[in-house]
């Protein structure tokens, strides 16, 4: 490429081939291909642009073509060009340069894309023309249509929250970061379950909180196991991921959740239920919060559901925390975006988030068909409103070993250790492969071809000495 530009056989503003048509006429890796367009990006030879392509710049390292210099056109429809372009999920650094160029994501989680940019780009427009001093100011006040808005989706199993209990929140993450800083101080313990969420584990540890673990069973929490770690080490609350636990898609019993109530109101710990995966899901189990709701507090939003970049989540807060729930959650985010806050409840409200909803699970249930058929014979767990798998590896695969090897076939996956915040948990050599933000199907069967090519050849098959 270099000899070329410096030639002249490249011209200042010529478009470079897509990244895997070049690799398959040149007989090499896209991982080849995309580390050479990544050197040469470096180098100040060419300038990469998500939507439009790889341009070769001038002498003077100046951008050479007017297509670059040109607005883009909205984000939805440059996210699919550029998906089109690379054939796979591109993220974008700072300077606006693709990362992990030709690596397909399997690693997130959040609302495959069925038109909703759409729908979240007019309410941001009408937001902007109703309100043009308050998306300029901080809040100062809640919204009653955002309480209103929050007890809607978080209502599930039969339980409805009061409007009053309700606290927007910058996503489920963060609200349980409030909720966290609210009721505890540091030294205090968290339980969690074994296998988790573990970005918050590793959060409240941060934060001078000490996060212990809590054995699983088939269906979840063990509760029994809980019942013992209570009365051994005193945790002042139990983060829970009763319905579609994140990674192993568990359900918790009707049964055990009322067990595990009973025993957290025994020793006045009190739950942090996250229900991320379960929003706006029929045919649940009733939460927690209808078991025991002078110590729960319930959560949701939309990042898995609707759209992960609104950042829109809410908490119902037990009797005489709806006051305090805001101000940790002012101190740990800085504050609830005015246009964040309002997009969101407008979505909800209007009955858009809901039919958005349908669209985002009636796509997941068609890419687990895909999933599930191209990995069938294989052992994992999944659920039809779901956006991943848990897979067991077969022997002798490690989780670790098999993570660096779909990296190295230009796939990034989530291995047990992901989910562990503590080395006394056992490796579970499994691993969580997710589908929700892959471009289409297409690139859907090749990944899941890959991988199973993988499983098939076993450790043999990769060497990381390569």
């Amino acid at each position: 490429m270099q000899r070329d530009i410096d030639g002249g056989v490249l011209s200042p503003g010529e478009k470079l081939p897509p990244q895997r048509n070049l690799a398959f006429d040149i007989g090499v890796t896209i991982g080849t291909v995309g580390r050479a367009y990544a050197l040469a990006r470096e180098r100040g030879l060419v300038s990469g642009e998500v939507g439009r392509g790889t341009y070769v710049r001038d002498a003077s390292g100046a951008l050479a073509t007017s297509p670059l210099r040109q607005p883009l056109p909205g984000y939805a429809k440059t996210r699919r060009e550029a998906e089109a372009e690379t054939g796979a999920l591109t993220d974008i650094a700072p300077d606006g340069s693709p990362l992990a160029p030709g690596k397909l994501r399997l690693d997130s989680t959040s609302a495959v894309e069925v038109g909703q940019a759409q729908l979240i780009a007019r309410h941001v427009s009408g937001i902007m023309a109703a309100y043009p001093t308050r998306t300029t100011d901080y809040i100062r006040t809640l919204k009653p249509e955002w309480q209103q808005a929050g007890a809607s989706w978080l209502a599930t199993g039969g339980w409805a929250p009061e409007n009053s209990g309700i606290v927007p929140t910058l996503g489920v993450h963060a609200g349980m970061m409030a909720v966290i800083g609210a009721i505890t101080a540091p030294g205090d313990k968290i339980a969690f379950e074994g296998l988790t969420y573990a970005s918050i584990a590793r959060a409240v540890s941060l934060i001078g909180r000490r996060p212990v673990a809590v054995p699983m069973g088939d269906n979840g929490l063990d509760v029994d196991a809980f019942d013992h770690l209570c009365a051994n080490q005193h945790p002042k609350a139990l983060v829970v991921i009763p319905t579609i636990h994140n990674p192993t898609s568990a359900i918790m019993p009707a049964s055990e959740r009322e067990r595990l109530a009973a025993v957290a109101r025994k020793h006045n710990v009190r739950i942090i239920e996250d229900n991320i995966y379960g929003a706006r899901l029929d045919g649940t189990p009733p939460p927690l919060a209808s078991l025991a709701p002078e110590i729960t507090f319930h959560l949701s939003g939309l990042s898995k559901a609707v759209a992960a970049g609104l950042r829109a989540g809410w908490v119902s807060c037990p009797p005489g925390f709806s006051g305090s729930v805001p101000v940790a959650h002012k101190m740990v985010t800085g504050g609830m975006p005015f246009l964040l806050a309002e997009s969101a409840a407008r979505m909800v409200l209007s009955g858009e988030a809901d039919d958005v909803t349908r669209k985002v699970r009636a796509e997941t249930a068609t890419r687990l068909q895909t999933v599930r058929a191209l990995l069938n014979g294989y052992n994992f767990a999944s659920h039809d409103s779901c956006p991943f798998i848990w897979l067991k590896l077969p022997e002798p695969w490690l989780s670790s070993l098999f993570v660096s090897a779909a990296r190295n076939a230009g796939i990034l996956i989530d291995g047990d250790d992901e989910f562990r915040f503590t080395q006394a948990a056992p490796s579970t050599h499994y691993v969580r492969i997710a589908f929700s933000i892959l471009p289409d199907r297409a690139s859907l069967e090749g990944a899941m071809t890959r991988l199973r090519q993988l499983l098939e050849a076993g450790p043999s098959g990769y060497d990381s000495y390569a």
